[in-house]
């Protein structure tokens, strides 16, 4: 995948560069990040299959299969639509020897002011959801999407994953209308739900607000106080709540940015279930 000459690829990841050393959010307009979605079989490293999902739908970022094993199944994600900025979710599912995508999820634009926005967005007048992270819970019911730049973390039930229902959502920091933690609600917060981790029980989901320095920089160029978040989640029925009682943030990370949450004796992302007959 060739870059345009102004900009250079970073070696470690493949990612287009600017000249400062920053992924470059034209490079994404430009169609130049991963749209695509590859199958191995891991016995023989033989590569089965690619499905495109077609070059607007730029930067699959994240895989969460099934943690059933026996299933065929798992949901992917892409970061943004070039064409009108909104943000999707995956299904793929395997029908006989091949593999077929769908997509389930889709989640639009926010729109705004130009003044609200940070340069990179202002020609567009709208907020990308930017959906950065995707968590499956432990029994394969619920789905959460997390859509970074309008600070939002969806619920979804997809006990039906062909259908996903949309059964709750928070809103927490954003690119434009930042939204108060509970704890202390004049303080607007900064960053939006980005890493999100959830306990193997699947009552606790965790939430933090950083996804690379980079990007921090440009869609939040005043800066990011780093949080941490604890939401309660109903997982009989659907609903999520913040819990006021925590809120780790600022001087408890002591300036660090603060990304993945793992979680001690195990959580949902962490514990991926595989084995042979």
């Amino acid at each position: 995948m060739a870059s345009a000459p102004e900009h250079r690829r970073d070696q470690r990841v493949g990612v287009p560069l600017d000249d400062r050393g920053r992924p470059c959010p034209r490079a994404a307009l430009g169609r130049r990040y991963g749209h695509s979605l590859h199958f191995w079989e891991l016995d023989s490293g033989r590569h089965l299959q690619r499905v495109d999902l077609g070059d607007e739908n730029q930067m699959v970022l994240e895989l969460r299969p099934a943690h059933d094993p026996e299933a065929t199944w798992g949901f992917a994600n892409t970061v943004v639509n070039v064409e009108d900025l909104s943000a999707s979710v995956w299904l793929w599912n395997r029908e006989g020897e091949d593999f077929v995508v769908h997509k389930v999820i889709t989640i639009p634009a926010r729109p705004a002011q130009a003044e609200d926005l940070p340069p990179a967005l202002q020609p567009f007048g709208a907020a990308p959801p930017m959906i950065t992270d995707i968590d499956l819970s432990v029994d394969d019911q619920w789905l959460y999407v997390s859509a970074w730049g309008t600070g939002e973390l969806y619920q979804y039930d997809v006990s039906d994953p062909f259908h996903p229902r949309q059964t709750a959502s928070v809103r927490l920091g954003g690119i434009v209308g930042r939204q108060p933690h509970p704890a202390e609600p004049d303080v607007l917060l900064t960053g939006g739900a980005q890493m999100v981790e959830i306990s193997r029980d699947g009552r606790r989901v965790y939430l933090t607000n950083s996804l690379y320095a980079a990007w921090d920089a440009q869609f939040y160029p005043a800066g990011i106080d780093p949080w941490m978040v604890k939401l309660d989640a109903d997982t009989s029925h659907g609903g999520l709540s913040v819990d006021s009682r925590f809120f780790p943030h600022g001087s408890d990370f002591l300036g660090l940015r603060v990304h993945q949450t793992r979680l001690q004796g195990g959580d949902a992302s962490s514990d991926s279930y595989c084995y042979r007959r």
